[in-house]
């Protein structure tokens, strides 16, 4: 005889706490590891840029933050060959402009290819599709000729105008759109008698607001980290912060204090943006998974 137990099963204390800590030990392990791993060159970085030059490479080297940090910001600052005050400054700006521009592009661009109707629609696709296969490096000395042409290289919209708008922002948004969106929704806004750019504004803006989120982050962190191109287009009289950075790395001396100051300091922005950002974030890219 088959007995039926028609009690439902009892559910563990806790919920996803109790899941997560009932994890086994290898995957403590290795959450561990990988938080250390991630962890200790920040630290490590701290460690130096508090210290003085001599002492950095000493044997042991130090673990433990020193009292020297003021000093260090002072002599960076003070560095008229790195410029490193410009350099922030620059690079806010590039950044900021960059970003705004990728996601006002892209948003409008994406939601162009995912919901209107037009002749070329999918020729135009593919051609922004292709652009994604270039790589960057190939297209620096064409795009230095035409900067030179036009009389930019060493101002600042060198930098900002040839990626006001990506290829990746463009498609991530495309896809987005068409998961995201329904086609009903934008029908009802038609029939209120709204027009193309008021749908846009209205209806579609709300919608893509945690997938602009994730491509704004990512957007201004890679602007911020380039370093090829300004070292290409600029000059040292009007440097971004990487370029700055470079200019602190002598030819014959290298001053580890002075450098690794520098890079705590331009990796705070990032620091704080993503703090500030991170839930947004990570919402966003769990929103696009579960739509997926």
């Amino acid at each position: 005889m088959i007995v039926i137990n028609s009690r439902r099963p009892r559910r563990r204390r806790g919920g996803t706490l109790a899941t997560l800590w009932g994890a086994g030990p290898l995957t403590r392990i290795t959450l561990a590891a990988t938080i250390v791993l991630s962890v200790f060159p920040l630290y490590w970085m701290l460690v130096v840029a508090t210290r003085t030059n001599d002492v950095v490479g000493s044997v042991p080297p130090p673990v433990v933050p020193g009292g020297e940090l003021g000093r260090n910001l002072a002599r960076l600052f003070g560095d008229e060959q790195a410029r490193f005050g410009l350099g922030l400054v620059n690079s806010a700006v590039a950044a900021s402009a960059v970003t705004v521009s990728t996601l006002l592009f892209a948003s409008l661009a994406g939601f162009a290819f995912a919901k209107l109707r037009f002749r070329g629609r999918n020729g135009l696709l593919l051609v922004m599709l292709a652009t994604m296969m270039v790589p960057v490096q190939m297209g620096i000395i064409p795009l230095y000729m035409l900067m030179a042409e036009i009389g930019w290289t060493g101002k600042l919209q060198a930098v900002i105008v040839p990626f006001l708008v990506t290829g990746f922002g463009v498609f991530m948004m495309r896809q987005y759109t068409m998961q995201a969106l329904p086609d009903e929704l934008i029908e009802a806004a038609r029939i209120d008698g709204c027009s193309t750019w008021r749908i846009y504004w209205s209806v579609v803006l709300p919608v893509l607001r945690p997938a602009m989120a994730v491509l704004g982050l990512f957007t201004f962190m890679q602007t911020w980290n380039e370093f090829i191109w300004p070292l290409a287009v600029l000059d040292p009289d009007n440097p971004t912060v990487q370029y700055s950075l470079n200019l602190l790395n002598g030819s014959y001396y290298t001053d580890y204090s002075l450098m690794f100051t520098g890079t705590a300091v331009s990796t705070l922005p990032l620091l704080v943006i993503f703090l500030l950002c991170g839930r947004q974030l990570i919402g966003g890219i769990m929103d696009g998974a579960l739509k997926a």
